[in-house]
């Protein structure tokens, strides 16, 4: 029994072995690689949209990162502009000092909500 396996086995391993060495016939080659182009341009076109995206993306992130950084150079620029004005306002006295004060305050308060609205208007 153990004998009759063994021939068997052989048997099954030589047809293997043959089949392997044959090379295939040009129909099949024809066919194989036509299949292989299509899944090589379906590879290639999901690779486009992806690529895409990550360009789209990466845009989207420059252009947030741009108008922060905007935001972040007009309120530098604003608070400048409102700790001279208070300087200014320290050369008063009485009431004119304290209306100087209140009016710097506002036009800073004023200033930030106009670059605040910029930014939200940008992003």
């Amino acid at each position: 029994m153990n004998a009759m396996t063994l021939v068997m086995a052989a048997v099954i391993g030589l047809a293997a072995t043959a089949a392997c060495n044959r090379s295939e016939t040009p129909a099949k080659t024809s066919s194989d690689v036509s299949a292989t182009r299509e899944e090589a341009a379906e590879d290639v076109a999901e690779t486009r949209r992806d690529a895409s995206q990550a360009v789209a993306e990466a845009k989207k992130d420059a252009a947030e990162t741009a108008a922060q950084a905007t935001f972040d150079v007009a309120v530098a620029r604003i608070d400048g502009e409102y700790k001279v004005a208070i300087e200014k306002c320290e050369a008063l006295t009485g009431d004119a000092r304290q209306l100087c004060k209140d009016k710097a305050e506002a036009d800073l308060e004023d200033a930030k909500a106009r670059a605040k609205a910029t930014l939200a208007g940008q992003m």
